[in-house]
């Protein structure tokens, strides 16, 4: 094994704090003919500097960067203009480059009624991760937006239900997609066992699969003596 490879997974296993974390600038492509998509000239026109960058990545697939603080207001206008059409949120995710970068939230959108597609992305600086919700526009960033703040951090004001999704909501290690989070995780094996040994069955499973393994369910609450918490006694019904 190399000298080289090993470093780069000593660095994986460590996080951003563990490796070469030389602070960059945005991740960025050349600035792209504004004419080549019919929807970045008619943004432009309409907001201004609210959109800061133009770029083709993957051959035909255009970017736009506009500022976090009018995603709502352009986001909603590419929806209900009638000459855009943008119906259809096919994607919210995030990205984080490391390396001090801003962390990018991706808007992946669709115009059915004219059958093109177009990606806006507002970057966020890793001390004011938060940015307005979309799901006023699509009910279908509700999910989406939920997956961004378990995996990276990132708030989304005026969301309905803003909690985790993936992760158990006691969760304590942070966001595993950030780069600066540990291959590892931030606790030791040791201290990571002894959580694993020591949650309740209702952190994993719903009532309903703990019935179905025959065990009795008592909600948080229960008050009986030896029942804390969440508590779920074996043995069939």
């Amino acid at each position: 094994m190399s000298k080289d490879f090993e470093n780069a997974v000593e660095g994986l296993a460590q996080g951003a704090a563990g490796a070469e974390a030389a602070a960059a600038g945005p991740q960025r492509g050349p600035e792209a003919d504004a004419a080549s998509h019919p929807s970045v000239p008619r943004l432009r026109a309409r907001f201004g500097d609210a959109i800061l960058h133009h770029e083709v990545v993957a051959g035909d697939e255009h970017v736009v960067y506009v500022r976090p603080e009018r995603i709502l207001e352009i986001l909603g206008w590419l929806r209900d203009d009638p000459e855009e059409r943008y119906d259809f949120l096919k994607d919210l995710t995030a990205v984080d480059y490391g390396g001090g970068r801003p962390l990018q939230v991706v808007y992946q959108l669709w115009s059915i009624p004219y059958r093109r597609g177009l990606r806006l992305k507002a970057e966020l600086p890793l001390d004011a991760l938060e940015i307005d919700s979309a799901t006023r526009l699509w009910h279908t960033a509700n999910w989406l937006e939920r997956e961004v703040y378990d995996m990276f951090g990132i708030r989304f004001r005026g969301h309905p239900d803003l909690r985790r999704i993936l992760m158990p909501e006691n969760y304590a290690e942070g966001h595993p997609l950030r780069k600066d989070f540990p291959l590892r995780g931030r606790f030791s094996r040791a201290e990571q066992t002894r959580r694993a040994l020591s949650v309740d069955l209702d952190d994993i499973y719903f009532p309903e699969e703990l019935e179905v393994g025959g065990i009795r369910y008592r909600p948080t609450g229960s008050g009986s003596a030896g029942e804390g918490p969440g508590a779920a006694e074996g043995g069939a019904a």
